[in-house]
């Protein structure tokens, strides 16, 4: 079997470098700030990493020495973003011991809350971001009354938005509220945006406050809002695997991942579910996760 190295779309080269996500590697390219043995790259130009001379804004690319993954809590009133012009706060603020540049994997906004996975592995991100891959994503919603299981039923059989078809894969009533609202749980294979809300606002309950709790193999059991951890390995790969490539990087190393301080448990929620069993799926039974607090 030949070992000999074959040559790489360059914006996948910079992804997988830690540089920015492919998307803004493309941006990168068009805007001539790239170049390869000297010449200024064009997009779609391939090249061999460690063969070929590429350097961004003149400096050499080198590979990104530490893979960084990282689960954030994303508390409400946080902006998914790496700045902001107008100083609202940014997640990265919460990244308090992180040197590492890292960028989100897709983004919550202002004022949705959970689990957010953050990482310099490029290439990673941009594949968990692709629909082609179907990452699952699961919320819990608390929405305004009480929907039916009718109504709820329409979110998995679908419901025409003004950028097409959105369908949830599973959604559980999970318990009311002291204020007559209900908390669901919805699951969807895709990222777009704001899409959970305007799919409970197309069926007559809009969305009153939203939380992610699971984001492929990662939950967000154990962390507190603007609390973050790093991945273990396993989990890595095993995230690495819904792409279809559960090995790491050839040209970098995981960062290692130093022993959780011990925390006190937070108090379980008290609310009785068993009451409530309304569940539609369009996929074999999932590990239910944790409930919300109302």
């Amino acid at each position: 079997m030949s070992t000999t190295q074959q040559p790489e779309r360059l914006q996948k080269l910079l992804a997988r470098a830690g540089i920015t996500s492919r998307r803004k590697a493309e941006s990168l390219i068009r805007a001539g700030r790239v170049s390869i043995n000297g010449k200024p790259a064009t997009l779609g130009e391939k090249a061999i990493f460690g063969q070929d001379k590429i350097l961004v804004d003149d400096k050499s690319l080198e590979p990104a020495e530490l893979l960084v993954y990282l689960r954030l809590y994303k508390p409400r009133g946080y902006l998914t973003a790496l700045s902001d012009d107008t100083g609202r706060p940014i997640i990265t603020e919460l990244l308090t011991d992180i040197p590492e540049r890292v960028f989100p994997v897709g983004r919550l906004d202002y004022e949705t809350e959970g689990l957010l996975l953050l990482t310099n592995d490029g290439e990673l991100a941009n594949a968990l971001m692709h629909p082609s891959f179907q990452i699952q994503r699961t919320y819990h919603a608390k929405v305004r009354g009480n929907p039916t299981a009718n109504t709820l039923r329409q979110l998995v059989d679908g419901v025409e938005l003004d950028d097409g078809l959105a369908q949830a894969i599973h959604v559980e009533k999970l318990h009311p509220t002291p204020a007559g609202h209900t908390w669901i749980e919805i699951t969807l294979t895709e990222g777009r945006n704001r899409e959970v809300r305007r799919m409970c606002e197309a069926i007559g309950h809009p969305v009153l406050r939203l939380r992610r709790v699971r984001f492929g193999n990662i939950d967000i059991e154990g962390l507190q809002p603007g609390e973050y951890q790093p991945i273990g390995e396993n989990a890595v790969r095993e995230l690495r695997s819904l792409t279809g490539n559960p090995l790491p990087m050839p040209h970098a190393k995981l960062k290692p991942i130093p022993k959780p301080k011990p925390k006190p448990k937070a108090a379980k929620p008290t609310t009785d579910l068993d009451s409530l069993p309304t569940a539609f799926t369009t996929k074999r039974a999932r590990k239910p996760s944790q409930p919300p607090r109302p």
